[in-house]
C-alpha cells in the first residue's frame, strides 16, 4: 500500500469518527432539548419541532462530512466499481439531505 493511500485511509477513518461525534452529540442536545422543553413548557408539539430542527442540523452537517469522506477515500487509485459506488452514496446522502434541510428550512418558517 502507497503512503499516500494510507494517509487517505486514516484521513477517511477520522472523518467518518468525526461525523459519528457530530450526529451523536447532535441526537444528545436533541433529546436534551426536548427533555428540558416537555417539562418546562405546557406544549409538547413545541419541544417536538425544537428538538426535530436540532437533530435535523447535525444530521445535515454529519452527511456532508460523510460524502466528503467517502469522495476523499475514492481519489486515490479509483477503480470504475469504485466510482460507482461514489456516485450511488453520493447520490444518496445528496437526497438524504436535500429533503433534510427542506423540513429544517419549513420548521424554521413556523
Amino acid at each position: 500500500m502507497k503512503f499516500e493511500e494510507i494517509i487517505v485511509n486514516y484521513l477517511g477513518l477520522i472523518f467518518q469518527l468525526l461525523a459519528i461525534i457530530v450526529i451523536t452529540s447532535g441526537i444528545v442536545k436533541a433529546f436534551t432539548i426536548f427533555v428540558k422543553d416537555a417539562l418546562l413548557k405546557k406544549d409538547s408539539k413545541e419541544a417536538i419541532e425544537e428538538s426535530r430542527l436540532e437533530i435535523g442540523h447535525s444530521f445535515s452537517l454529519g452527511l456532508a462530512i460523510l460524502i466528503g469522506s467517502s469522495i476523499l477515500k475514492t481519489t486515490v487509485a479509483p477503480s470504475w466499481n469504485d466510482i460507482g459506488q461514489l456516485a450511488a452514496i453520493i447520490g444518496i446522502r445528496t437526497l438524504l439531505n436535500y429533503f433534510l434541510r427542506k423540513d429544517i428550512k419549513g420548521g424554521d418558517e413556523k
